[in-house]
């Protein structure tokens, strides 16, 4: 046990349930007690925790994949932080760990939900993106759901965020023909050619989604990356080529719609392309996790595997970074700094 802990911590709770985008009165900021961990459990100062687009669904009281945040307690998330007290056998003080409990500065937790992550392999933010859940996401979705294979053409949209970057670089590591990526700003197209080594990119808002995907992948695509829905996934069946292949893992376009957003018009493409659009939730791939460690930790290692990240900071601004990040403002993973 270590001495002088902490006695209150902050930590951010949902207080209404938003309609359409969340605004502040829907979030409050608020004083909690810390006292030591009981047997089985360990405290965790929280360095970084991560704010995610799936959070928005949870903040809604509808029957879902994973549970909603529940009014008046803490939200949680990814986050990653320093062990400042131990009662579980495995884990002392100064043990770095990855677990869930973000949107907080200090959590008490039972150690079986805490991974050690080492500091010297990456930076410590970089398990809340590249080698965190958005990092499992992009290489799940590729290799296993899209079955992704040499010589395939590959379009990612939000192919400047935390998932999309990642999946582009994938690609062409594991020999794409071709990779193209939609984001929403020009600086974000220079980022995708320039930095991370895209074929083609296209700001989404200069065009219809449907032309500019056609002129950057003349000869069509094979797999398309969904981290937008909407107008995306409609040009992207259009540019399919036979038997191709979507992961549907994000529809950032419709998360904050009050009204029902239509479908893509083209529905009918699918039976004579012999499309397959394969939804999908990261807790599926659980079992990749070793081998994408060790895969991606090479690559970063080696400089071939680049990433980017928007660190917001202080445990104040966990609103803003949140409604920020669905907003389109963050390069890379969006994530809050404790330190």
């Amino acid at each position: 046990m270590s001495a002088a802990l902490p006695t209150s911590s902050r930590e951010w709770h949902l207080v209404a349930r938003p309609h359409g985008w969340p605004k502040a009165e829907d979030f409050a900021l608020r004083e909690a007690a810390v006292a030591a961990p009981a047997e089985g459990r360990i405290l965790v100062r929280n360095k970084y925790f991560s704010v995610d687009p799936y959070m928005r669904g949870r903040m809604n009281d509808v029957k879902s994949y994973t549970p909603p945040f529940k009014l008046d307690h803490p939200m949680d998330g990814g986050a990653v932080g320093e062990v400042i007290a131990s009662n579980a056998e495995g884990f002392a003080v100064g043990d770095h760990v990855l677990h869930g409990l973000g949107w907080r500065e200090i959590a008490d937790l039972p150690a079986k939900h805490a991974v050690k992550v080492d500091p010297d392999i990456a930076p410590l933010s970089a398990y809340l993106g590249v080698l965190g859940m958005p990092g499992l996401t992009a290489y799940a979705g590729l290799f296993e759901v899209a079955s992704f294979k040499e010589g395939d053409a590959v379009f990612v949209s939000g192919a400047a965020g935390a998932v999309g970057s990642q999946v582009g670089q994938l690609a062409k590591l594991k020999g794409a023909s071709r990779v193209i990526g939609s984001a929403g700003s020009d600086e974000k197209v220079k980022l995708l050619t320039e930095e991370y080594g895209f074929d083609a990119a296209f700001n989404y808002k200069n065009g219809p989604v449907r032309d500019q995907l056609k002129a950057a992948a003349p000869d069509g695509i094979d797999v398309y990356f969904d981290n937008v829905g909407g107008e995306h996934l409609e040009a992207a069946i259009s540019s399919f080529n036979l038997h191709g292949r979507a992961t549907i893992c994000g529809m950032i376009a419709q998360y904050n719609s009050t009204e029902p957003t239509p479908g893509p018009s083209n529905m009918a493409l699918i039976i004579g392309k012999r499309l397959r659009l394969q939804g999908m939730l990261v807790g599926d791939h659980a079992h990749l996790q070793d081998q994408f460690v060790q895969e991606v930790a090479g690559w970063l290692a080696s400089g071939e595997l680049k990433f980017q990240e928007t660190k917001v900071e202080g445990i104040e601004k966990g609103y803003d970074a949140f409604v920020g990040l669905l907003r389109g403002e963050n390069t890379g993973k969006m994530i809050v700094s404790l330190v």
